[in-house]
């Protein structure tokens, strides 16, 4: 799979374990930044992840912020994006699942690199379950109000 990750300065050093992980798992990312811990404005960089995944360049992405929360609301922002925090991994692998997320967002304050690890293989390892006509149903009206904005 082709991935997008992106973080503030709170992220940075996360993200470069994410990173690691992602590529032993034998994943391509592309990484829009930051690139050191200078201070970055997080709705650039959910901008900059968002933009990889409308226009088709990646399947999906990953965000690492402080808490995750202000990458979640940002990535929410752009049409197309669905976004979720996720700090344990039944939130990970269920939010693809039950509700196709194609960003997920962690907070580097919140959990360290192990679990981190955890969260990134069932975030990838997970399939929306398009055969599930409710859980279908539901994507289509987010799709719709997506539409409406």
């Amino acid at each position: 799979m082709r991935l997008v990750i992106g973080s503030d300065h709170a992220g940075w050093a996360l993200k470069g374990a994410i990173v690691d992980h992602i590529q032993k798992l034998g994943h391509e990312v592309v990484d829009v930044g930051s690139h050191d811990d200078q201070p970055v404005d997080f709705p650039d960089v959910a901008r900059a992840v968002a933009a990889k995944i409308v226009a088709g360049e990646v399947e999906r992405g990953i965000m690492v912020c402080g808490t995750g929360v202000g990458a979640s609301i940002a990535a929410n922002k752009m049409k197309g994006i669905r976004a979720a925090v996720c700090h344990d991994v039944h939130s990970a692998h269920q939010s693809v699942e039950h509700d196709d997320v194609n960003v997920m967002c962690i907070g580097a304050q919140i959990v360290g690199p192990w679990l981190a690890a955890d969260l990134i293989t069932a975030y990838l390892q997970a399939r929306f379950a398009i055969e599930d006509e409710d859980f279908r149903r539901r994507v289509e009206k987010l799709h719709a109000m997506d539409a409406e904005a």
